[in-house]
């Protein structure tokens, strides 16, 4: 069985029985079927049930929200924002798909040459329980409005909004097996992969899970996306704006609770401004409501899982046995774990040179602007880096010196339909959303055609 626990209260919320090998052949025969059919309906009938799920999110959004919160500790407002971003993306892709896929003409010696863009069947997508709706979304949408076909593998302590996904499209009039949950655990992965009639895999997750997946689909010569983990930095430079990169970085560190790919996890601050930055800092990091997620007001609640916090509370630990200051929390109460600031963090300690996914930020310092962007670059994940400062020409020439897949300047990273989101290093390869994103599982077809004289 696999269970869904609500990790604020305790409670056992929902069990769900785990699909059999013949359930699972079942789904895949379903969806192999659904492709010989989905792959020929045009870009205008996609459009059309894509809005359509736009429009149930909206519609229902109460009922997606509170599952989300109540299996993963979200605040509820915070979840409430999340499925209207994913309402967006349906939009998005409903508006723009065809124009993304559209023939691409290349003058050659042929009479007509040109590129299509066409879907490639089944694509396993394997996702995690952070932003449950979104992350799963954000493949659904592209895939989807490709000719493709979605078959997902949902973290576990997520499934009753894996199950509401598969509901979302069905409401919405998708054919049936155009989407599909599949109620299965991480073993069940490898043989999945390996089906013939599964042709790729995305999939968001740690390290360890991305390289298996990775192993797995190499050994059958079958495409892979990967968004893995990030330590992203938030570079203070001395001229910033001091009052709104708090606000910034609170919010980048903060939501969901830092349970966050692309929070902001290492705060690198140049020397001369950290006394006026990390008073200020401190003082809205304190502000933050901490509480019941269900309550509309609550920003912090609680981590997903207890391990999660036991992790982080070992990062933690092991960083101030080397030199590192708690300023701020620091204090664990099972899956809960207090808004908190480490500083005098140096490179070495696990907080600067591991991800950590929880509310708790590093404070860093620097001299040279130099200095800061190595200190950026140490890192082995490369997934985004917030820069802030008030010179804009400063910030165009370092743009290029990052390692990272985005660069935001006095923004925090955040993914837009609009734009590829994407990592370097060990936190994946690969592109998500806008016309990048949706052309990663398609055939990039060469079309060629002489005439005889």
């Amino acid at each position: 069985m696999i269970v869904s626990k609500n990790p604020y209260s305790g409670e056992v919320i929902e069990e769900f029985k785990e699909y059999t090998d013949t359930e699972i052949e079942n789904a895949l025969q379903k969806a192999d079927e659904c492709f010989k059919t989905w792959r020929k309906v045009s870009f205008a009938e996609k459009s059309n049930l894509l809005k359509n799920a736009a429009a149930e999110l909206r519609k229902n959004k109460k009922e997606y929200a509170e599952a989300m919160t109540l299996e993963m500790g979200k605040p509820i407002s915070q979840a409430n924002a999340e499925i209207e971003k994913c309402a967006w993306v349906c939009e998005y892709y409903a508006e723009n798909a065809e124009q993304h896929l559209s023939n691409e003409t290349i003058e050659t010696d042929a009479f007509k040459s040109y590129v299509s863009y066409e879907p490639i069947g089944i694509v396993l997508a394997v996702m995690p329980w952070n932003y449950p709706f979104w992350q799963v979304f954000r493949f659904a949408a592209p895939a989807l409005m490709a000719g493709n076909i979605g078959i997902l593998k949902h973290a576990s302590n997520v499934m009753r909004c894996a199950n509401n996904i598969q509901k979302v499209f069905e409401r919405a009039g998708f054919p049936e097996a155009c989407f599909q949950n599949l109620v299965i655990g991480s073993s069940k992965i490898e043989n999945i992969l390996k089906d013939k009639r599964v042709k790729a895999a995305t999939l968001t997750g740690s390290k360890p899970a991305g390289s298996a997946v990775a192993a797995t689909a190499g050994s059958e010569i079958k495409k892979t996306v990967l968004e893995l983990g990030g330590s992203n930095a938030l570079v203070v430079f001395e001229d910033a704006n001091i009052k709104e990169t708090v606000k910034t970085c609170v919010q980048a560190r903060f939501q969901n609770a830092g349970q966050s790919c692309i929070a902001g996890k290492r705060l690198l601050l140049h020397k001369n401004i950290e006394e006026e930055f990390m008073e200020e800092f401190i003082k809205q990091v304190k502000a933050l409501k901490v509480g019941d997620p269900m309550d509309k007001d609550t920003y912090i609640a609680t981590l997903a899982r207890e391990d999660l916090a036991e992790d982080l509370e070992e990062q933690i630990e092991d960083s101030v046995k080397k030199g590192a200051k708690i300023v701020l929390g620091g204090k664990r109460d099972k899956a809960f774990f207090e808004p908190t600031i480490i500083t005098n963090v140096k490179k070495g300690m696990r907080v600067f040179d591991e991800e950590t996914f929880g509310p708790a930020i590093s404070v860093s310092t620097f001299a040279e602007n130099d200095e800061a962007i190595n200190l950026v670059n140490y890192s082995d994940f490369g997934l985004g880096v917030s820069i802030f400062t008030e010179n804009l020409k400063f910030a165009e020439e370092i743009v290029s010196l990052f390692d990272d897949g985005a660069v935001f300047v006095n923004e925090l990273v955040k993914s837009d339909p609009r734009l590829p989101f994407g990592g370097t290093k060990i936190s994946g390869y690969g592109r998500e959303l806008a016309a990048h994103g949706i052309q990663e599982f398609v055939n990039r077809k060469t079309v060629y055609f002489n005439i005889y004289e």
